[in-house]
């Protein structure tokens, strides 16, 4: 049957499928290696990323892993494990608890302690305030489902050494750290210095195609991999996930201060027309969330009716709001974004409330 589903000529959405067809990943991947690359061994491209990426984030080691999910999972169970306790805490809305099916406790027996607000950043208090043993308190920078906000400097230095104190692991889900390091603007060792396991997505802001790089000690690193190994996840020939994310390894710190420049220019644009509004107002980070005053099921419709007839693109999916009658859809400025003017984009989220409030 042919395929009748809308075409996108441009996107607003940073994982958009016009930038992830094969052909054009393929071509970007080829362009990095020659006909004496190995597929797998010190030469292959998972131990070179594997090695870039420990040098960056300044660990002895690194370990890839086929998703993310894993990699946190296992970073967890091991620090659970060397200190007999079974609990860990994180932010509310932490990716560990929201997306993942609470795996670290289907699969390893492990308790999630919520600290702080639903919709602000963890603090010092928050941590202060739980008042049990801890195995590791988890810091996801930035904090994508609250609009990828993320601590001041001092207050994050702050709260990974009252954890340290008592004993529990510092893990830094760093799935988006390039965003965060163009916020914080310290070395990429210097932030990853703070934790003891750190946490890379391949795709997100890397562009890749799946995957996740664990980096710690060498010690760490040994005994995560003999778990990456009891799940499954000791693959081989996972070169095209290494090498689709060196792609853009070496370009994209550079790239990410135009990208946050950006975002803050959108952010204040559609703040400015009043339509909708943006959170955090300016963005931290060039992620930051619109706030529509319109029902989700009415603004899919309209962001529908908008792919259909123009071919543009605005997110990969609506979030219903707290509030009644109104939702939000994430925007993360990269090269996607870059294409759009801040006025382009007001006058998009106008045609979208308007279509879904008529």
């Amino acid at each position: 049957m042919p395929d009748t589903s809308p075409q996108v000529r441009r996107s607003l959405f940073l994982h958009a499928p016009i930038r992830r067809r094969p052909r054009a990943m393929l071509e970007r991947m080829l362009a990095l290696v020659d006909d004496a690359t190995p597929a797998d061994g010190p030469e292959g491209p998972v131990a070179v990323l594997e090695r870039r990426l420990a040098g960056l984030l300044g660990k002895e080691s690194a370990l890839f892993f086929p998703s993310g999910t894993m990699a946190q999972q296992v970073a967890l169970r091991v620090h659970a494990d060397r200190r007999g306790r079974r609990t860990f805490a994180a932010h509310p809305q932490s990716h560990l608890d929201v997306w993942e099916e609470q795996g670290y406790n289907a699969v390893h027996g492990l308790r999630f302690r919520r600290a702080g607000d639903l919709h602000e950043p963890m603090t010092a208090a928050d941590l202060a305030a739980i008042g049990e043993p801890l195995a590791a308190v988890v810091w996801e920078l930035p904090q994508r489902d609250i609009g990828g906000m993320l601590p001041e400097w001092d207050d994050l230095c702050e709260q990974v050494a009252l954890v340290r104190a008592t004993g529990a692991a510092a893990h830094l889900d760093g799935a988006r750290l390039w965003e965060a390091q163009a916020y914080y603007r310290r070395p990429f060792d210097e932030i990853a210095a703070l934790f003891d396991t750190v946490y890379v997505s391949l795709y997100k802001s890397l562009q890749g195609v799946r995957g996740a790089v664990l980096v710690s000690d060498a010690a760490t690193v040994e005994v995560a991999g003999v778990w990456r190994q009891r799940l499954g996840g000791g693959i081989r020939d996972a070169w095209p996930l290494a090498l689709a994310a060196l792609v853009h390894l070496d370009t994209l710190a550079d790239k990410m201060p135009a990208y946050r420049e950006h975002a803050i220019a959108i952010a204040a644009a559609i703040n400015a027309d009043g339509t909708a509004r943006v959170h955090p107002d300016p963005p931290q980070t060039p992620l930051f969330h619109v706030h529509l005053p319109a029902p989700r099921r009415a603004v899919e419709q309209a962001g529908a009716d908008l792919l259909a007839e123009r071919g543009i693109q605005l997110w990969g999916r609506v979030r219903s709001a707290t509030e009644p009658g109104r939702c939000a859809f994430e925007v993360s400025v990269g090269e996607n974004a870059m294409e759009f003017t801040p006025d382009e984009v007001v006058d998009l989220i106008r045609d979208v409330v308007a279509r879904a409030t008529r």
